[in-house]
């Protein structure tokens, strides 16, 4: 029941905003998953945050002193749904724009399309590497992003793994996806980088529900650092399982663990122990704060804020590009995103963040630590964060 009144609602607010948007509009689209799967939680999250932006760029005069209209869609999860959602938001809905989507599978899945289209995209969830790469051969690439990409929040983890092992004896858990596979990948690699090799590296399925085989192993092998690549349910499952063998390292997880699933399947004390990357949290500004503020009057339960924030400024940077290109033309609006004055975001002020070799807006040293504190993301610092210094940031 609750899909069916998720499906309703996004359907209906998207037909609402089109219905409403006069010839003169600048349409901005914006397309996630936000009812049908374990990312559905990001994409909601993200949603609100795409909205806010709107809100506010309309309250300051629009674009150009036109009105900027955005139109949501539902990519429910699958690869061809969100195909399918982007030939709608350019060819029937003709957006000036994309901000989207929350499944890195679903966006390398379409990204063929707005970039023989010429609809510049930034993506503000998906983390796959590969988004904003494969095209970045050609004379223009049209897909940028404000996220975490993989490999740099692993440097963050790495770094910090390195600093908090007493004996340098880390170990990698990670699941058997792709996702996982290629976490071990990054994070074996940047740990080499340190010199570090793991003393053990383990794998998980990702509907397994104890790890306790692994974590023997783990153990065994001296590791009092773990650094977990995987989703948050996985995490979870983790967790209780060093429970049960009574063997709590020092454990590392990507952002993914955001999720409020981690406190659910794990509960709150569990949940604590896990130490994750952020790009931001509620608690870093007063601009943060508020924004968190008004995305809870649509999403009470929101966790996963930097989804939110990420997706505001997402926003943000597109529009600005737009001005500064005075034009909603995908090749101008191009050139100026790669050129952009400075941009006052949640996360950061941006001050030319995309170049035309670079499309990643933020790096590892805008990344931050975080930690579950109840039922909320807090940011976290201790000795070893603080100690940690540029260089130590190897990717």
């Amino acid at each position: 029941m609750k899909k069916a009144i998720c499906h309703w609602v996004v359907g209906a607010l998207g037909t609402w905003a089109v219905a409403g948007a006069q010839a003169q509009d600048i349409k901005i689209g914006y397309t996630a998953d936000q009812s049908a799967s374990g990312v559905a939680e990001l994409g909601i999250a993200g949603r609100w945050g795409f909205e806010a932006a709107i809100e506010d760029i309309n309250k300051a005069g629009g674009i150009m002193g036109r009105k900027v209209v955005g139109v949501v869609r539902d990519d429910q999860g699958t690869p061809p749904k969100a195909i399918q959602t982007v030939q709608e938001l350019i060819d029937s809905e003709k957006v000036s724009g994309i901000v989207g989507p929350a499944n890195s599978g679903n966006a390398l899945a379409w990204l063929h399309i707005p970039q023989q289209k010429k609809i510049p995209v930034v993506v503000p969830i998906g983390t796959a590497t590969e988004i904003t790469t494969r095209y970045a051969k050609e004379p223009q690439n049209y897909l940028y992003r404000i996220s975490m990409v993989d490999r740099e929040q692993v440097s963050l983890l790495g770094a910090y793994a390195v600093k908090a092992s007493k004996d340098k004896k880390i170990a990698i858990l990670a699941d058997s996806t792709g996702y996982g596979q290629g976490g071990i990948k990054d994070a074996t690699e940047i740990l080499a980088l340190h010199g570090v090799k793991p003393v053990a590296v383990e794998k998980y399925g990702p509907k397994d529900t104890d790890m306790t085989s692994q974590l023997n192993k783990i153990k065994a092998a001296g590791a009092d650092t773990v650094i977990i690549y995987g989703i948050a349910d996985g995490a979870a499952q983790v967790l209780r399982s060093m429970e049960k063998v009574n063997y709590m390292p020092i454990t590392l997880g990507t952002w993914g663990n955001l999720s409020s699933l981690l406190p659910k399947m794990a509960g709150t004390k569990l949940a604590e122990h896990l130490i994750m990357a952020a790009s931001t949290t509620e608690d870093t500004s007063a601009r943060t704060k508020a924004l968190g503020q008004r995305v809870r009057v649509n999403f009470p339960t929101l966790t996963t804020f930097p989804c939110s924030a990420q997706a505001y400024d997402s926003v943000m940077l597109l529009a600005a590009a737009m001005k500064q290109a005075n034009s909603t033309d995908g090749d101008k609006v191009a050139a100026a995103l790669e050129s952009l004055n400075k941009t006052e975001g949640v996360i950061k002020t941006y001050d030319k963040p995309f170049s035309k070799t670079n499309h990643e807006g933020l790096s590892v040293s805008d990344f931050y630590l975080a930690r579950w504190k109840g039922s909320e993301v807090v940011r976290f610092e201790d000795d070893v964060y603080k100690s940690l210094k540029p260089a130590d940031l190897k990717k």
